[in-house]
C-alpha cells in the first residue's frame, strides 16, 4: 500500500531537510578546544632533556622520575629529596602495573646524581629507561 503525502497548497510537497550548519560549527569548536588543550594535558615537569638517538616510548603505565637543572628530583611530579626518593621508590613501583621507570633528566645535571637515582631504581627492582629528544635527521 502506497502512502501519499498531503501536498501543500502550492504543490511543492513535503519538505524534510535537516540543517547541519550548527552541528558543524559545534564540531569545529570542540576540535579547536581539544587541539589547544591537548599539549596542556600532558603535564609533568618541564625538563630540557638532551638529544640522542632514540625510539618511541611505549604507552605503558610507567613511573616517571624527573631531575631538573638544579638537581631537584620529582617522583611522579612530586618534589622529593634524594633520601626520600631512596626510601619511597620501592613503594612507588608497587603502585604501577609495569616495572618500567622513565627518567627525564636535564642535560646539564651532574652524571653522579643521575647514576645515584638509577642505582636506587635498580635496587628497587625497576627497569630504567632514559627519556631523550630525538636527534634531527641528517640528510646525506
Amino acid at each position: 500500500m502506497r502512502r501519499r503525502f498531503k501536498q501543500r497548497g502550492d504543490g511543492t510537497g513535503a519538505l524534510a531537510e535537516i540543517s547541519v550548519t550548527s552541528l558543524v560549527d559545534v564540531a569545529f569548536t570542540l576540535l579547536i578546544i581539544f587541539m589547544i588543550t591537548a599539549p596542556i594535558l600532558q603535564g609533568g615537569i618541564e625538563i630540557d632533556v638532551p638529544e640522542a638517538a632514540s625510539g618511541p616510548l611505549s604507552a605503558s603505565d610507567a613511573l616517571v622520575v624527573s631531575i631538573d637543572a638544579e638537581g631537584q628530583i620529582y617522583l611522579d611530579d612530586v618534589p622529593v629529596t634524594y633520601e626520600e626518593f631512596d626510601a619511597t621508590i620501592e613503594a612507588a613501583l608497587e603502585r604501577f602495573d609495569s616495572d618500567n621507570v622513565f627518567i627525564k633528566a636535564d642535560g646539564d645535571i651532574a652524571l653522579r646524581l643521575a647514576l645515584r637515582v638509577m642505582g636506587s631504581i635498580d635496587e628497587a627492582g625497576g627497569i630504567v629507561s632514559i627519556v631523550t629528544q630525538p636527534e634531527p635527521r641528517r640528510r646525506p
